[in-house]
Order: C-alpha cells, then structure tokens, then sequence
C-alpha cells in the first residue's frame, strides 16, 4: 500500500479516536446540529477504520506464517497462510481505494424528478405513468416521501409530464444514473393487431439545491405569471389564479406549478425547482471538462442518450450502459429496482477507482 494511502488512514484512526471522545461526552447534545455533524462523520469513517484495522491484522499474519517457513513440519502450511493473506491483503486495499473515493456531495440530497413523454404519442404517456408508478413504489420500499409538484395528465391516462420531489436520505445517491431516455417494446392496448410498437420516455434527476440562496436568483431576470390552474381540483382550482410559472431569462429555464392550493406554496416551490434546475445546469457546465476527457462507463447521464429497455413480450429490461439484462419487467416495474441501482453503481465506482490509480 502506498505511503501517502497509509498516512491518511492513520489520521482517520487517530479522528476516530476523536469523535468516539466528543460523542461520549455528556454535553455532546447540547448543540443538536453539531452532535448531527459528528455523528455522521462518525458513521463515515468507522467503516473504514474497522477495513484498516483488518489490513493491519492480515499482515501481521503472514509476518507470523513467514517466521514459521524456517520449520520444514509447518512450511507448506505457512506458505499457503502467506498467500492467503497475501490475497487478503489485495482484496482489502481495493476495498479501502473505493470507501475513500470523493464522496459526490449532492449523494443525501432530496431529488426532483422529471419524467416526459417523447415518442410514441398515447403510448409514450402511459409509460411515463408506468415509469411515474415504478419509482413511487421504489420509494415507498426506502420509506420516502413523493410529492407531486407539478403534472400534465393525457387524456388516455398517464402523463404527458410529470414533475415529483422526493424526499429521503440517500435519494440522489441511489437514483442518479436514471437520468436518460427510458424505450418500451410492447403492444399497446389500443393496438387491435397485436403489433410491438416502440415508445420513449425522458427521465431527470435533479439534486434538490441546500437553499434557494446557494443559487443566485437575481429578481430581476424573473418573470412570475400566475393563471388559473386547469384539471381536476373543484371549485377553488376555478375560481382562483393560484398557479404560478417562473421564467428565468438568462437562461431560459421555465417552470410551472400548479398542484398546491394557494399560490404562496406554488411559487414556493417552483423556486425551488427552478433552483435545482440551474444549480444542476452548473454541475453539468462543471463536469463537461471531465467528461470530454474521461467518459464514465455508466455514461453521461444525458437526457437524450436511450439508457434503458422494457421489453414486455420478452419480459426482459436491459441496461445499455453496463449490458445488464434482467428477465423480471413486472417485478422492476412495481419499483424492484435495487439490482440495476446497485449494479450501476458498482459501475461507477469500478470507473472512478480505475481514474484514481491512473492519476
């Protein structure tokens, strides 16, 4: 292991060994938000301290295996303890190299999510309803809160678009390679001679920014309309301009809601979707320069790149970016969705540890 590697695991021990002294204290939940601070940093490090303390251990093991080679009886038992650990060793080092990759800072945040129909007329808004279904149920299974911000129902059914934030620990961490263009294979219910007809649909995955204020929303490059929210709702939808769009000029980015009650809480929140909107217009500005040099393997995450196939006859869903094929649609579209996240992340951290050991 290199030195540089073994010098920042023997700070953390030693930060460790901090933290465990503050939390302890009997005055550490005086301050709530400092206790949170130190708790979570706590949570981060512990993991791999224990991994360092392991990597200390194996290697004190082959030093003892290696003082026992000198004895022909136990030779061949030490040799093969050497190399055991030897691999150990290896496997634990890898491990290590991926737990102290940079950390992506929006990974906790809460997450807006967009998703739109593109081609395939009728067809392409009920999959973006199916879509829509897919990951509320996939966020009920992480006990995570969806609201509704803003909707554009078809007259079919599903959604021409569909705009949500969902609310949980974790939820960009987990969701932010959906980002993409989503394509069904599957004969659609008002196909009478049972031909596959193939739809897309566009899904985002926008970190929810900290505050409105970690964006600079200048008054003065905001247009603010409000107009008489239509769909259902009664009375009050009829009777009263609640519905607010925002228009940022410099940019162009337009946003509208209209699903709360009182404008007050739409134009709420379509600031605050308006602030994650630029703020990831600022990320993606931000990690151009890296990506025209180095592309992720799970990809650039953009919206007009086909990410994913459901295949309904052949009951398949297959990943393009990683060539992940999974033969259980209905299943992933109730919201079982953990392996693909899960293997896109493996993904993604495979890449980043493959950039790290080349810099």
């Amino acid at each position: 292991m290199k030195a540089s590697l073994i010098n920042r695991l023997d700070r953390l021990s030693v930060r460790l060994e901090e933290l465990n002294h503050l939390l302890s204290s009997e005055t550490v939940t005086a301050d709530l938000d400092n206790f949170r601070k130190l708790s979570c940093e706590h949570a981060e490090i512990i993991p791999i301290v224990d991994l360092y303390h392991a990597f200390q251990q194996t290697e004190s093991d082959i030093q003892t295996a290696q003082e026992m080679i000198a004895d022909p009886e136990l030779r061949e038992f030490a040799e093969i303890e050497i190399q055991v650990g030897k691999d150990k060793l290896a496997e634990i080092e890898v491990e290590l190299q991926k737990q102290l990759l940079p950390k992506d800072p929006n990974d906790e945040r809460n997450i807006f999510l967009e998703i739109r129909a593109g081609t395939g007329g009728d067809e392409s808004a009920l999959f973006a309803g199916n879509l829509f279904r897919m990951y509320s149920r996939y966020a009920e299974r992480c006990n995570w809160q969806v609201e509704i911000i803003s909707q554009s129902p078809s007259d079919v059914g599903g959604y021409k678009e569909v705009i949500a934030k969902v609310i949980g620990q974790g939820a960009y961490s987990r969701l932010k390679f959906e980002s993409g263009g989503h394509r069904v294979q599957r004969v659609p219910v008002t196909e009478t001679q049972g031909r596959v007809h193939t739809s897309t649909c566009t899904v985002a995955v926008i970190p929810e920014a900290d505050e409105i204020n970690q964006v600079e929303l200048n008054p003065a490059e905001l247009r603010i309309d409000t107009f008489r929210a239509s769909g259902a709702g009664g009375q009050h939808i009829n009777k009263t301009d609640s519905a607010v769009r925002v228009t940022h000029l410099p940019t162009g980015i337009v946003v509208e809601c209209q699903d709360g009650r009182s404008q007050h809480k739409n134009k709420a929140q379509a600031m605050s979707v308006l602030a994650a909107r630029i703020h990831a217009k600022q990320m993606q500005a931000q990690q151009a320069e890296q990506a025209a040099t180095r592309k992720s393997l799970v990809g650039t995450g953009e919206r007009s790149e086909r990410i994913r196939t459901y295949n309904f006859p052949q009951g398949r869903v297959t990943d393009h970016r990683i060539n992940l094929t999974l033969y259980k649609i209905d299943q992933v579209m109730d919201g079982d969705i953990d392996e693909i996240c899960a293997a896109l992340m493996a993904e993604h951290q495979a890449a980043e540890l493959a950039a790290s050991m080349e810099d």
